[in-house]
């Protein structure tokens, strides 16, 4: 990393935590309490409802998450290659109930901007005064990828069954076929994720199946910390050799991928056809269903938010965070969403008790695997300046670090695990 010193970034990353929540004493006399109602229980919406109650127990939080367990996407990758169990990447919600959060298990359907609701498919309402939307991410069309196409060629986006699917598929791979993954254009969620996944892969196969490679069909022409993974693959996999692991196919030489045919496993470019028993195709993204059935999304698919409070610029008293919303400068983690979350939480409590919410500043860490023993990282510190988020210091992974270094990265990414989950359901 440039500029600061790793140990410096923590210091300072938890530091900003901290002044993104300020405690308010308790209000005297009676009123009626304030209502909070958090849509999604991941790394965006579980932080916002804990954080409210932390900063406030007088606002009363309620948190609607349709799945009873979470499961979560960073190190999900793990899975696919090999060598991490689904169980642990499963995490619940007793700790968000210890902080005071009513945590309801149901599919939000509706919500009614006007009348201040927000209903259930198990026939529930729920009136708020505010509304934080995290609803993650859905998908874009691609001809012949539809509901029935995706149980036999996977994205695996969401861990979870397909997550354990995926792993199935690869181990079945007879040595000599190829994994096929096709890579989304920008913008989506995680953006080093296919590659990290392309990565272990490939050291899969390198391990079992030395005859396979791994072809990356991608939409772009170039991606999230390119020249490390590419640095990590040359010194790994042989890349741009004649036996190399890995093959990658930008959108200028025919990477972009036109339909599907999920019966003949086959995925198509606009210049050449690629078969195979094990194909994994990562759609373009969008934001979440219900946030594009509230009106909440613009012509691109996400929602727009101004960025001091994350507020939707569409309905008054909607927040929306996570990798739904638009927030130039900030990617499209599961760090910057827990940050927006503590930003968004912060200035829902201020607005509450009819306080100015403040200029924010933002965070986001993202580790990567190209091997189980060889980890790269890319950190940044953000602000908002003149209604845009800049960054102010942070800085990437050396690309000519050496051995040792790339195994303590990879360590580190399992204590930078370890703590944002702690965080984020403790």
């Amino acid at each position: 990393m440039s500029n600061i010193t790793r140990r410096g970034f923590v210091k300072l990353t938890g530091g900003i935590a901290a002044l993104g929540m300020v405690t308010l004493p308790a209000r005297r006399g009676w009123s009626a309490p304030k209502r909070v109602v958090v849509i999604g229980g991941g790394y965006g919406g579980s932080i916002a409802a804990k954080y409210i109650r932390m900063s406030d127990p007088n606002i009363q939080v309620t948190l609607i998450e349709q799945n009873k367990d979470y499961y979560s996407g960073p190190l999900s990758n793990w899975i696919i290659a090999g060598f991490r169990k689904l169980e642990v990447q499963k995490w619940g919600y007793d700790g968000l109930k210890k902080h005071g959060v009513n945590v309801v298990i149901d599919q939000v359907n509706a919500i009614d901007p006007a009348k201040k609701t927000v209903g259930t498919a198990g026939g529930k309402s729920f009136e708020y005064d505010k509304l934080i939307v995290s609803p993650g991410i859905g998908f874009k069309d691609i001809e012949g990828y539809d509901a029935e196409a995706q149980k036999k060629i996977v994205h695996a986006w969401f861990a979870g069954p397909q997550t354990t699917q995926l792993a199935s598929q690869l181990a079945a791979l007879p040595d000599g076929e190829p994994f096929i993954m096709v890579a989304p254009p920008d913008p989506y969620r995680c953006p080093p994720g296919p590659y990290e996944r392309a990565s272990l892969v490939a050291h899969y196969l390198q391990k079992n199946k030395p005859k396979s490679k791994v072809i990356i069909l991608d939409f772009k022409d170039k991606f999230s910390k390119q020249g490390l993974f590419t640095g990590g693959w040359q010194k790994l996999y042989g890349y741009e050799t004649p036996n190399s692991l890995i093959e990658w196919i930008p959108a200028a030489q025919g990477g972009k991928i036109t339909r599907v045919d999920a019966k003949a496993m086959t995925v198509y470019t606009d210049m050449a056809e690629f078969k195979s028993s094990c194909i994994n195709i990562i759609p373009p993204n969008k934001a979440g269903a219900i946030a594009e059935k509230a009106g909440l999304t613009d012509d691109k698919g996400f929602c727009p938010v101004s960025l001091e409070t994350f507020e939707s610029k569409i309905h008054k008293d909607i927040h929306v965070i996570g990798d739904a919303c638009v927030a130039p400068g900030l990617p499209k983690s599961g760090y910057a969403a827990n940050s927006e979350a503590k930003v968004c939480a912060a200035a829902v409590v201020n607005q509450l008790n009819g306080k100015p919410v403040g200029i924010p500043s933002y965070v986001n860490t993202c580790y990567s695997l190209i091997s189980p023993e060889y980890g790269i990282s890319v950190a940044g510190v953000y602000k908002l300046h003149e209604g845009k988020i800049v960054e102010v210091a942070g800085g990437v992974s050396d690309g000519k670090a050496q051995d040792f270094v790339r195994k303590q990265e990879a360590l580190y990414n399992e204590s930078w695990y370890q703590s944002i989950m702690a965080d984020t359901f403790g």
